[in-house]
């Protein structure tokens, strides 16, 4: 889960008629039931309604609203706001029927081999679809909250990320179509997975899509076939782009200088480097760097 950040948002609780609007939140938004039912309703699909130990995630920037069960029919709906982590934003009226938790994640948006843009609008897992990992989780998050303990922040933290891992395991499994022709399409494939694993360990390795093969002992026609019907991408152009995607992180991070760099993810003439970084990022490698530091 290279590149996603994630952070716990806020704590819900509500009861009776109650509606809240997000439009303007941080990343992809993970709503996670702890207890009692709630409904999440995006335009263009149908309500999602989540029962206790239900989790679902909401791609980012896309508009939605909770609310009760019954959709807050004729319930004014509060504006959502990004408060400090872990507040407890109350809604509606006593007593409290529905406890939720809201994550954030977000990622690197320069980098384009990222799991978050992979993903549907909607993921829904629920709670009794025999997801253990999840229902671990959520229990661990529900505790964590209810009883603060000695180094909790840390323990949220860790929570937060194993949550995401766990819902990815949960739903990809049984959506090999939705992952085809994404960067989570090596998945489906044994080999292209193993292949993905050698360029990401050695980018700088002189790859071709022949030497690919010659290490995965499988015939470059193989490989030649099965990469793209995966991530819709040949072997070659996938290098191409997580060098860059590497690249921009490394001039981003402020250290090492452009030669450097260059060498890092296998370009020893720093005007090749340079004109290959262009094309995918739109701007010269310092200009970049420039940009993207901190003033």
């Amino acid at each position: 889960m290279s590149g996603v950040r994630g952070s716990l948002g806020a704590q819900i609780e509500a009861g009776g008629r109650w509606a809240m609007d997000l439009d303007d939140f941080p990343g992809a938004a993970l709503h996670v039931a702890i207890s009692g039912g709630a409904r999440v309703t995006v335009t263009g699909h149908e309500p999602v309604e989540l029962a206790a130990g239900d989790v679902v995630l909401v791609r980012a920037g896309l508009e939605h609203r909770l609310s009760d069960s019954a959709g807050a029919s004729g319930a004014p709906a509060a504006k959502f706001e990004v408060p400090e982590p872990g507040t407890v934003v109350r809604l509606g009226a006593p007593p409290v029927r529905t406890s939720l938790v809201t994550i954030f994640y977000d990622c690197d948006h320069t980098a384009r081999t990222q799991v978050l843009p992979a993903l549907p609008d909607l993921l829904h897992i629920p709670g009794g679809d025999g997801t253990e990992g999840v229902g671990d989780i959520v229990r661990l998050l529900t505790r964590e909250l209810a009883h603060p303990q000695f180094a909790g922040t840390a323990v949220l933290d860790g929570l937060v990320d194993i949550m995401l891992i766990q819902l990815l395991r949960a739903w990809l499994p049984g959506r090999p179509g939705d992952q085809r022709g994404t960067w989570l399409g090596m998945l489906t494939d044994p080999v292209v997975h193993q292949a993905l694993q050698h360029l990401h360990a050695d980018p700088a390795h002189p790859w071709t899509t022949a030497k690919l093969a010659s290490t995965l002992a499988v015939s470059r026609a193989t490989l030649a076939r099965r990469f793209p019907a995966a991530i819709g991408q040949s072997p070659l152009a996938y290098l191409t782009q997580w060098r860059m995607d590497l690249a921009a992180a490394r001039l981003r991070g402020g250290s090492g200088s452009v030669e450097a760099i260059a060498a890092s993810v296998g370009y020893l003439s720093v005007p090749a480097f340079s004109r290959a970084f262009t094309r995918a990022h739109g701007q010269a490698p310092g200009r970049f760097r420039s940009a993207t530091q901190p003033a």
